[in-house]
C-alpha cells in the first residue's frame, strides 16, 4: 500500500514539502487544527541557515544550529514526518512523487523547498567552488579552508603557499560579507600562534562584488561602513567586479586573474523546480509566481511560501528571499488552512512585516537597518546576537551558542577546528600537490 492510497478518510492531509522556515512555521500554525499533516525533507533536521557561515568558519559546531525534525513534533502525533526527496507533483491525482516512499496524496500542499545558488549559465563552475547551503556544504567548506592552512605549513614554493593561503568570496550581499570576514578573523586572530612555517595572518582574503556597493538592499552609509570594517580586517573588497570564470585554479574577476584554491561561492539564488512540476507560470530564477493568498494560480488547494516563491510586496518590490518572509508566509497560510477547514472566511491578503536588516561584519560589529533605526559597530552587534539567538530553536542551541560566541569573545579561539570530512576534489589536489613535491621536510 503506498502513502497515497493510506490517507483517512475522515480528516484532511496538509502536505507541507520542506522543513525550513516557511515548512515548520505553517506546521506549528497547525497545531490543534482538524488535519492530518505530514512534513517532508531530504534531510532529518532542521538548519538555521544565518549562522551556516559560522560552522563553515569553525566557529560552531554543526549541532549547535541543527535539530532533529522529528523532535520538534514528538508531542504532535497528527504530525508524520518522512525524510525523502520530493521529485514531483502530480496535480490532477493530487499526489507528491518521492524518491524513496513512492508517492503521498494530499489535501492541500505547501510547497517550502527553498532555493539553491544560481551559476547564472555557467554550472561548469559549480565543479570549482564551494556554496553554503546545508550542513553538508558547510563542512566540506570547513575542511576546505583547514586543510589550505595545514598544507601551506609543509610547502616550500612560495606561489604554491600563496595561493593555498588566497581565499576568494563571490557575492558581496549577507553570506558573503559575514562570510569574508570571519575567515579573516579566523586567519588573523585564531589562527595566528598555531603554525611555525607560515604566517596565517598572511592569508588573502579576496571578496568580488558585481554591483557598486556591498549589501545592496541596505542604506548607502551602512555599506560603506560594512566595507570599511571588512577593509579594517584586511579583507581586499573588489565593488564593480563581476566574475568572469572559475576554474581549478582560482577566477578570473574583472579583468585579473586571482590563483586560488578556495573559491567561496555567495551570488545569486534559483529556485527549485517546484514550478516546473506544477507547470506554473514563473519568475526568471524558477520562483513560483504566487496568489496575494500565497496559493498558486490554478490550484486552490496548492500553497508555496519562502524562497521558491514569487510575490510582490507594497513597494511593488519582489519580495527578498529571508526567513521571516518565509515564517510569515508559513503563519499565514496556516491560517487560510485553519479557516477553511473550520467553514470560516479566509485572512485578508498576506502583508509582509519588514522587520529589519542585519549583517555581522566582524568580531563585535555590524550594521543593523531597522527601519527609521540604524545601527552600526558594536550595539548592532550586541542586537544581531540577540536576534539569532532568540530565533534559533531549542534552548540547548541557544545556550551552545552563547557559550561559544563568549568563549570566542574573551579569548579569539574557535573552539570546532577539526577536519572531519575532505571534499573528493580536494584530495585529488592534495594527492596532486604531493605528486609534484612542493613538500617542506
Amino acid at each position: 500500500m503506498t502513502l497515497a492510497q493510506a490517507k483517512p478518510a475522515e480528516r484532511p492531509r496538509v502536505v507541507i514539502v520542506g522543513a525550513g522556515f516557511g515548512g515548520l512555521a505553517t506546521a506549528k500554525g497547525l497545531a490543534g487544527v482538524p488535519v492530518d499533516v505530514v512534513v517532508i525533507d531530504k534531510t532529518n533536521h532542521n538548519l538555521f541557515q544565518p549562522l551556516l557561515y559560522q560552522v563553515a568558519t569553525a566557529a560552531l559546531a554543526p549541532s549547535d544550529i541543527a535539530v532533529p525534525v522529528r523532535s520538534i513534533f514528538s508531542d504532535r502525533p497528527e504530525v508524520t514526518v518522512l525524510m525523502d526527496e520530493a521529485t514531483g507533483i502530480d496535480t490532477n491525482g493530487r499526489v507528491v512523487r518521492l524518491a524513496e516512499a513512492g508517492e503521498i496524496g494530499f489535501d492541500m500542499l505547501v510547497l517550502a523547498t527553498g532555493s539553491v545558488y544560481s551559476w547564472f549559465g555557467h554550472d561548469e563552475w559549480a565543479d570549482h567552488a564551494y556554496v553554503l547551503k546545508t550542513l553538508e556544504d558547510a563542512l566540506m567548506l570547513r575542511g576546505s579552508l583547514l586543510a589550505a592552512f595545514e598544507w601551506a605549513e609543509s610547502r616550500t614554493d612560495p606561489s604554491e603557499i600563496e595561493r593555498l593561503l588566497t581565499f576568494v568570496v563571490v557575492g558581496g550581499g549577507p553570506t558573503g560579507v559575514e562570510l569574508a570576514g570571519a575567515i579573516a578573523e579566523l586567519a588573523h586572530s585564531s589562527l595566528s600562534r598555531d603554525f611555525r612555517h607560515i604566517r596565517s595572518s598572511s592569508a588573502r582574503i579576496v571578496l568580488c562584488e558585481g554591483g557598486p556597493h556591498l549589501l545592496a538592499g541596505f542604506p548607502q552609509h551602512l555599506s560603506d561602513y560594512a566595507r570599511k570594517h571588512l577593509e579594517d580586517l584586511h579583507v581586499e573588497v573588489l565593488t564593480n567586479t563581476a566574475v568572469q570564470s572559475v576554474d581549478h585554479d582560482g577566477v578570473v574577476a574583472g579583468a585579473t586573474r586571482i590563483n586560488s584554491a578556495n573559491v567561496l561561492w555567495c551570488a545569486g539564488t534559483a529556485a527549485t523546480p517546484a514550478a516546473v512540476w506544477l507547470q506554473a507560470d514563473k519568475s526568471r530564477n524558477g520562483a513560483v509566481k504566487i496568489a496575494p493568498d500565497c496559493t498558486v494560480p490554478g490550484h486552490i488547494d496548492i500553497f508555496a511560501v519562502g524562497d521558491v516563491t514569487d510575490m510582490t510586496g507594497p513597494n511593488g518590490k519582489p519580495l527578498p528571499g529571508v526567513g521571516p518572509v518565509a515564517k510569515q508566509q508559513g503563519a499565514y497560510v496556516a491560517e487560510v488552512i485553519a479557516a477553511r477547514v473550520a467553514g470560516r472566511p479566509a485572512p485578508a491578503r498576506f502583508v509582509y512585516k519588514d522587520a529589519g536588516s542585519m549583517a555581522m561584519v566582524g568580531r563585535s560589529s555590524a550594521v543593523a537597518d531597522l527601519g527609521k533605526v540604524r545601527l552600526t559597530g558594536f550595539v548592532a552587534w550586541v542586537l544581531w546576537s540577540a536576534v539569532h539567538l532568540f530565533f534559533l530553536i531549542g534552548t540547548r542551541n541557544r545556550i551552545a551558542v552563547y557559550l561559544n560566541w563568549a568563549w570566542a569573545w574573551l579569548t579569539y579561539g574557535r573552539g570546532a577546528r577539526l577536519i572531519t570530512r575532505l571534499d573528493p576534489r580536494t584530495r585529488l589536489e592534495l594527492k596532486q600537490q604531493n605528486d609534484a613535491g612542493s613538500r617542506r621536510v
